[in-house]
């Protein structure tokens, strides 16, 4: 919508922000009216969390507004940079947003494009809520008009269906923004928007700690409360969000172990010392007279020697002891009755092998079978193990080798023309592995409904065709028609094409056509013999204009001569006169006239009128 400027506010020496909307958007009353709309919006709201808006105008055909200037970055740079953020760094910008969020749905604004370029990190440590050019007075059926606006990545499940956001819609970003933020990465991808708009509407956001082990369960819940597909599972707006979150931030602060919350300790006893000797006393030489060791010293002496080499005794009977209990231990966990072992992966191999293996390791192997169907191991061979392989047992669990029946059939439903969400119900009753969608233009199916299933190498499978169970296959869902773009300029249709994630370039050989301004698109057609697709590239065929030809004079010639002679540059002929067209070829038969006249110019495929004499 606009380009922002750095400027200096002259009155009050400061620097501002200032936003001036594009100049081809100033002739658009709806897109005049949203850009102003922003700035009333956020001067409605005084809150620290909130961007400030000083002023707004207009000078000439460029409105504009100024907002306050806040030096730093935006959470998407940051995310850029650090990747995953903890939980911690989380609450506090989390906190931040819900703030000035709150503050919006008390005054009853949604916001409806909240994503992290929009939450702006200044140096001096403030966070704020910025962009409330889609801002829109709340109430319980707010609806986006005609075009879905905001970022795809953040979009709640009803404005992706229904086009209809509220305070719960911004709650749902807020919460796809956590998510990031723990995790480092997006709960959606795809490389398609329609596809990430798909999984907003029909999935549900995965907990933040299956992508990062370290997310406390209290944030995955937090999580998955506030991207819920139902708004009435979510919380009813920022506040209440907001009260949980400070709840929750609060509970685990107060469940960190004491150790990592206490603080230093300040000593203001002195630190007791021993009392001093009396005198500094001298010891005499051996067989001096003036000898100070008592005579019972040497007793003393021998005294203390017995007793360590005593407590030496006992210190290596004590050291014996802990080897061996360790050694007991050690067995018992390694080799004895409470040794674990990892069950070896035995799929594919035969029953006899797999029994070997397995008792190799020590396992209670049981003598019964069972058995499942399997879509990649033939039948008779190993499945799978009961417990499966990979898990550490204890040495006394029995373990049920599991036989394979071969794959299970089944048949392909006929799903074509059924909305995808009933085709992708059906197949998986079928047992398919159902994977993600792959949209294709079609002029015959509706929009949203399936053009085919696609199995393994691309091929289409047909309904009631035999399958097995397991099989992986894709829908092919149709985005309907390709936009009918004959007559437009090439801009425009270029335009109309872009709006669908097309395409469009000019080339191959310009065509005449009598309805189709020279220059103007007569079609567009395909670049290859791929299928057309959204991210396809199409050429775009223009208009020669109307195929003029210079009409020959024929005045004087007989009638069949000028018949032929007009009809061989490409004309219609119709004969105004009294003779029969037996008689065109006589020399009396001449051409009196012929309207338009010879020397003329006129559209090929034209009607010439020629009136004879006799």
């Amino acid at each position: 919508m606009a380009t922002v400027y750095l400027a200096t506010d002259q009155r009050l020496d400061r620097l501002v922000a200032v936003k001036i909307m594009h100049g081809h958007l100033a002739d658009d009353s709806q897109f005049k009216e949203r850009f102003i709309q922003e700035a009333r919006s956020a001067a409605r709201l005084a809150h620290p969390n909130v961007v400030n808006v000083f002023d707004q105008g207009q000078d000439a055909e460029s409105a504009y507004l100024v907002m306050e200037y806040l030096p730093g970055i935006t959470l998407r740079e940051l995310l850029q940079e650090y990747g995953a953020l903890t939980p911690e760094q989380t609450m506090d910008i989390t906190e931040a947003v819900l703030g000035g969020l709150a503050a919006a749905h008390k005054a009853g604004i949604v916001h409806r494009d909240l994503k992290p370029e929009n939450v702006l990190l200044a140096d001096d440590g403030r966070i704020k809520i910025g962009d409330f050019g889609l801002a829109r007075a709340a109430s319980a059926n707010t609806a986006t008009g005609q075009a879905l606006l905001g970022t795809i990545a953040y979009l709640s499940p009803e404005l992706v269906t229904r086009g209809i956001a509220d305070t719960r819609s911004d709650i749902y970003a807020v919460g796809i923004m956590m998510f990031e933020m723990l995790t480092g990465e997006q709960p959606f991808k795809g490389e398609q928007p329609m596809q990430i708009a798909y999984q907003h509407a029909n999935d549900s956001v995965p907990a933040p700690s299956d992508f990062n082990p370290r997310v406390p369960a209290e944030w995955d819940e937090l999580v998955l409360w506030a991207t819920a597909r139902d708004p009435r599972d979510r919380p009813a707006d920022a506040r209440a969000l907001l009260d949980q979150v400070t709840e929750t931030g609060r509970a685990l602060q107060t469940a960190l172990p004491a150790a990592a919350t206490q603080r230093t300790a300040l000593l203001t006893s002195p630190i007791p010392t021993a009392p001093p000797t009396d005198e500094t006393q001298v010891l005499g030489t051996r067989g001096s007279a003036q000898t100070l060791t008592p005579p019972s010293a040497t007793a003393e002496l021998t005294s203390r020697g017995a007793t360590s080499r005593r407590r030496g005794w006992i210190l290596f009977a004590a050291v014996l002891a802990l080897a061996g209990l360790a050694a007991g231990i050690g067995w018992w966990f390694g080799a004895g009755p409470g040794a674990r072992v990892t069950i070896a992966d035995v799929r594919g191999d035969t029953v006899e092998t797999a029994r070997l293996i397995l008792d190799d390791q020590g396992v209670d192997v049981a003598e019964a079978l069972t058995e499942a169907y399997d879509l990649e191991i033939a039948a008779g061979l190993v499945a799978g193990t009961d417990p499966a392989a990979g898990e550490a047992i204890d040495r006394d669990t029995v373990v049920t080798i599991i036989v394979s029946l071969g794959p299970e059939p089944t048949t392909v439903p006929t799903v074509i023309g059924l909305p995808e969400a009933d085709a992708r119900l059906a197949l998986t009753d079928a047992g398919f592995d159902v994977g993600k969608a792959i949209a294709q233009f079609d002029p015959d199916i509706a929009e949203g409904s399936v053009i085919a299933v696609i199995g393994t190498d691309d091929v289409a499978l047909e309904a009631g065709a035999a399958s097995f169970k397991g099989t992986p296959v894709q829908l092919l869902v149709s985005v309907g028609p390709i936009p009918t773009v004959r007559g437009l300029t090439v801009e425009a249709a270029q335009a109309a094409l872009a709006a669908r994630d097309l395409t469009g370039i000019v080339g191959g050989e310009s065509e005449f056509d009598n309805d189709v301004p020279l220059g103007d698109v007569l079609r567009v057609e395909r670049t290859s013999d791929a299928p057309v697709r959204p991210g396809s590239t199409l050429t775009i065929i223009v208009s020669r204009g109307p195929d003029l030809v210079q009409i020959p004079n024929v005045v004087g010639q007989t009638i069949a001569e000028g018949v032929e002679a007009l009809q061989a540059v490409g004309f219609l002929v119709q004969v105004d006169t009294v003779i029969n067209e037996e008689d065109w070829d006589r020399p009396q038969a001449q051409i009196e006239s012929t309207e338009p006249g010879g020397g003329q110019s006129a559209i090929r495929g034209s009607t010439i009128i020629i009136r004879g004499i006799f």
